[in-house]
């Protein structure tokens, strides 16, 4: 079945009226008047509806019913994902996002090879946030995560720490265990860190394990930067029985 997000606000008078790119897509659809679509409104709503109007510039739809969604996660993870060269954190937000998290979050760290200012930053994150948005569409979502950034590793530091369940993520860790860390559940909110491509300075994971975070390896395997949080991401929902 068909589903879009609103932008903004909800039903009115048992009709909801979508426009611009919504409407677009709807055309490319090809859809017509009495097809059910699902309609999301990004907070975990779900509304039933029926195609009632398809012009060239709007959706009409008439509400059946509405629901809360049953794709939303009860576990509210945050994903800290070190910024990346290239498009593989386009790639870990996609990803994550069809998973169940709650929101991505990049941050800088001291290996960051890439370092995106104030300007290019803006444009990358409507960017990061399309890619969401599209993907929680696809994959059925009831909300989109929100894509953001915090400026500094401390910043992401001191946010990850009041979860339930915190964790970085470290390759050079031998003796504690990720699935050790969340299989002392249950929690209600979860955090994971994971480093750039030359992964997080000593002093960086001192700092993490000072302010409460589980420093955790995933095995005896070195990931990929870009490989790493949806392992993780996935370890934990499944952990958590979101994957059942």
């Amino acid at each position: 079945m068909p589903r879009f997000f609103l932008s903004d606000g909800g039903p009115v008078d048992g009709a909801i009226v979508l426009t611009g790119q919504q409407a677009s897509h709807a055309r490319a659809l090809r859809l017509r008047p009495g097809d059910a679509v699902a309609v999301c409104d990004g907070a975990g709503t779900d509304y039933d509806c029926t195609v009632a109007e398809l012009t060239s510039d709007r959706l009409v739809l008439i509400v059946r019913g509405c629901a809360p969604s049953a794709s939303e996660p009860r576990l509210r993870t945050s994903v800290y994902m070190a910024f990346a060269k290239s498009d593989k954190l386009e790639h870990v937000i996609q990803k994550a996002t069809e998973l169940g998290a709650w929101e991505i979050v990049a941050f800088p760290s001291a290996r960051c090879v890439s370092r995106p200012d104030d300007r290019s930053l803006v444009k990358k994150l409507e960017r990061w946030q399309k890619i969401a948005a599209s993907a929680a569409e696809q994959s059925g979502r009831g909300r989109i995560p929100t894509v953001r950034t915090v400026s500094s590793f401390a910043a992401a530091v001191t946010e990850a720490a009041a979860c339930d369940c915190a964790a970085l993520l470290y390759e050079n860790e031998r003796s504690v265990t990720f699935r050790s860390r969340v299989e002392q559940g249950p929690f209600s909110t979860a955090a994971i860190l994971t480093g750039p491509e030359g992964g997080f300075e000593p002093s960086e994971v001192e700092e993490a394990a000072a302010a409460g975070l589980a420093v955790c390896t995933l095995g005896p395997r070195i990931l990929r930067c870009e490989t790493a949080p949806l392992c993780a991401l996935t370890a934990l929902l499944f952990a958590c029985g979101e994957l059942d």
